[in-house]
């Protein structure tokens, strides 16, 4: 079988699994490998990874900066559906698959590889996602899942496999083998190693690399605003921004206020639990400033539907489903909904807390002159009697049966 496949074409980070993989590709199926790097924002240089790839011996090497598309192609369209996963998991990872999964389809066709291959391990979600993706978008390609077919089944495995072959094995803070972490400029996640017992309280000195923990942050609030158009933010402080521009900018606000850091034990979609921490400073604060926003724009029935419908779309993300006529449905709707999210909120950024401090739209259906605890000529409060009587009929009925 492994004969079979000329050309590969490798989702290379040019870390330790990936550099195995890659050797590994060349010495079991004796193909020509292509490799494909992403900057989705990991806030890495990527330079060491082309030159790693040329020193393996790799001739064709994709290195293609996708910030401004990930962001705005994907990002955004998923904070408009407010997306959570299981009330704590802003999807960080889960949203990036789908991109590295479309671009290295086009680079397959490119080059004109009959597979592809990726470095998620048969026990994660990662592998399902891209896997997702290729089907959906080139339904007959080859897919080689390295971590379901070899023998290095484990980490210390991988780190002999790296040494008896001269590939460079990556330290931590303290010169041992790193925790297992994914990072683009949506978040970064943590895991293995110490996370593994979810009783164990994290090192967040050693672990987190984007942000301080809120007992370190600053004795000062930070005090910043937002504009929105159309659901989407386009400005701090006044200040208009291209979208991977303006993120990367709520990463380094947030991060510096202690915001966005969770510890979570999460239901992966293969079944069992896993745990981790997720640093995703930029995207709490724009996911509070939304949902400010849409406070004062989004009619309630439309709001109460956005909110049913958030599971079902956060479920679909996470799972892999990115490119489902189904997902493409409910941000059609979610869309329409957020054509009139538009205008500024104000917030505050202080140890760890997202504060809403005022918000304005030019779409608002907030009315002042209805809502006032004051005299007013616009709402009579006799009104609400029939209202009242009308919607407690079914329960009066139900009570007086009873008795």
């Amino acid at each position: 079988m492994s004969g079979d496949v000329k050309k590969v074409v490798l989702a290379y980070s040019g870390g330790l699994d990936t550099s195995v993989i890659l050797r590994w590709l060349q010495d079991v199926y004796k193909c020509e490998v292509v490799t494909f790097t992403a900057d989705i924002g990991q806030g890495e240089e990527l330079e060491p990874a082309r030159k790693k790839a040329e020193m393996m011996g790799i001739k064709a090497i994709f290195v293609d900066d996708l910030r401004e598309e990930f962001v705005r192609d994907y990002v955004f369209p998923m904070f408009r559906a407010n997306a959570i996963y299981e009330g704590t998991y802003l999807l960080g990872t889960s949203i990036a698959r789908p991109l590295i999964a479309k671009r290295q389809i086009e680079i397959a066709r490119e080059v004109g590889a009959d597979a592809v291959s990726h470095g998620a391990t048969g026990k994660g979600n990662d592998q399902v996602r891209f896997e997702m993706g290729y089907y959906a978008l080139e339904p007959g390609i080859r897919v080689i899942a390295p971590w379901r077919e070899w023998d290095l089944n484990s980490r210390s495995k991988l780190i002999e496999y790296a040494k008896k072959h001269q590939i460079p094995v990556p330290k931590d803070k303290r010169g041992e083998a790193p925790f297992s972490q994914d990072a683009n400029l949506l978040h970064i996640s943590s895991e293995g190693k110490i996370l593994e017992d979810p009783w164990d309280e994290p090192d967040y000195d050693l672990i987190l690399t984007r942000m301080v923990t809120p007992f370190a942050a600053p004795d000062r609030a930070t005090e910043i605003t937002i504009d929105f158009e159309k659901g989407d933010p386009v400005a701090i402080d006044g200040g208009k921004m291209s979208p991977a521009t303006l993120f990367g900018k709520l990463n380094e606000l947030g991060g510096a206020n202690g915001v966005g850091c969770i510890d979570i034990v999460e239901n992966r979609f293969i079944g069992m639990k896993s745990r981790g921490v997720y640093e995703t400073p930029g995207g709490t604060v724009l996911f509070h400033a939304r949902r400010a926003m849409e406070s004062l724009t989004l009619d309630r029935g439309a709001a109460h539907t956005k909110d049913e419908l958030m599971p079902r779309y956060a479920e679909l993300v996470y799972n892999g489903f990115w490119f489902a006529p189904e997902r493409k449905m409910l941000q059609a709707a979610i869309d329409t909904a957020g054509a009139r999210v538009t205008g500024t909120v104000r917030l505050k950024l202080y140890k760890g807390n997202v504060i809403i401090t005022g918000r304005r739209s030019p779409n608002s259906l907030y009315s002042q002159d209805i809502a006032t605890f004051e005299e007013d000529s616009v709402y009579d409060q006799r009104d609400a009697e029939g209202f009242i009587k009308l919607n407690a009929l079914r329960m009066r009925l139900a009570a007086a049966l009873e008795k």
